[in-house]
């Protein structure tokens, strides 16, 4: 299979589909690796490194694309990419469709067939080739919300941790999936006082095991997120339902309940985020103010830390990818469940269920 790595366009979007590691693998099974020269440089993988690996090198996006029967990218195609996308062509990348009708539509239009990391689903319900990436989101959430609750960005005036004497930051963390819980031992760590909310007992009861003293554990509903983001200092929406459209745990008029200079950061912001409030943002410009309470709103976390986010990304992405070359996306798909699962936008038709209830669109069942 012919396949092809452009260089992402996203602003500030510094991950690379491939490691050069990765690049052999396919070189080694017999297929052809085209490259967009420079694709690998902001994650630190020279030009020279790809080519030593085997991949061949072109000078332009638009070559990668009219090459490439299989397309693997980090985030989700935008605008100037719509029409670089052929019939047929396999995109095998993120793509968060249920946040976005235009894209929706747009990969509708083109006919491509689009199997998202997102969706992905292993027997036990773990979404493997997302945890690499909510792994490191959820640490940075903390980072970024430690960052911004000091008083130059508009936040409280508060050291996350404390000193003696001096009590640390309230955090709350809103669903106890991979975002939340390694938020949890971020902050934790730090020495935060810690409440990290889910509607699942059974989750519960394991974070209450594995996580730190200074971390709470506490049903979800409501009333008691009414209650909690009052007292907090720095809230991180970690709310996943996957391929759907995020909750609204926190609504406009729940602003006015928060403390000034109360932090927000939204992980959910691909998915539509978990906060009413909450409109995605980029690395340039992170953050804006909503009555006197701070977003951070970032769409592509990992992208600020590209060598990291890579790496991890495609240890997860690699053996799938390799799947789909040798075998075809069907044959694939057919044989491998997970696979199957990642299938949102097949030749025109929508085959996942939560984006089809997105935005009321016929489900096609494709097996």
């Amino acid at each position: 299979m012919i396949v092809g790595i452009p260089k992402e366009i996203k602003n500030n979007e510094n991950r690379v589909a491939i490691t050069p590691a990765g690049v052999k693998s396919f070189v080694n099974q017999k297929h052809t690796v085209f490259i967009q020269k420079g694709a690998g440089l902001g994650s630190g993988f020279s030009d020279e490194e790809y080519q030593i690996a085997g991949a061949e090198l072109l000078d332009t996006i638009e070559e990668v694309y009219a090459i490439a029967e299989m397309i693997c990218k980090v985030k989700e195609p935008i605008k100037e990419e719509y029409d670089l996308i052929k019939e047929n062509q396999l995109i095998f990348t993120y793509f968060h469709f249920a946040s976005s009708r235009a894209l929706t539509e747009a990969m509708i239009a083109k006919k491509a067939i689009c199997l998202a990391y997102e969706t992905v689903e292993s027997d036990d319900r773990s979404l493997p080739l997302l945890t690499p990436m909510s792994e490191v989101a959820g640490r940075m959430a903390i980072q970024e919300g430690a960052k911004y609750l000091g008083k130059p960005t508009g936040g409280r005036g508060i050291l996350l941790g404390g000193v003696a004497g001096v009590k640390p930051a309230n955090v709350l963390i809103l669903g106890g999936g991979v975002v939340g819980t390694e938020a949890a031992k971020m902050a934790a760590g730090l020495g935060a006082n810690v409440t990290i909310m889910d509607i699942s007992l059974k989750r519960l009861r394991y974070l209450s095991d594995v996580l730190p003293a200074n971390v709470d554990t506490v049903a979800s509903n409501p009333y008691l997120i009414e209650e909690a983001i009052k007292t907090s200092d720095l809230i991180i929406g970690a709310v996943l339902i996957p391929g759907a459209k995020a909750p609204h745990l926190i609504t406009r008029d729940m602003l006015k309940l928060m403390r000034k200079g109360t932090v927000l950061v939204d992980v959910a912001v691909d998915q539509g985020g978990c906060i009413e409030t909450c409109k995605p943002t980029t690395h340039e410009d992170p953050i804006y103010i909503i009555d006197d309470v701070v977003h951070y709103c970032v769409a592509n976390m990992p992208g600020a830390v590209p060598y990291t986010s890579t790496m991890a990304l495609t240890n997860a992405t690699l053996p799938y990818a390799l799947q789909l070359a040798n075998k075809g996306w069907r044959v694939a798909c057919a044989e491998n469940e997970e696979l199957r699962k990642g299938l949102n936008i097949v030749v025109g038709k929508v085959v996942y269920k939560g984006v089809a209830e997105a935005f009321d669109l016929p489900l096609v069942e494709l097996f």
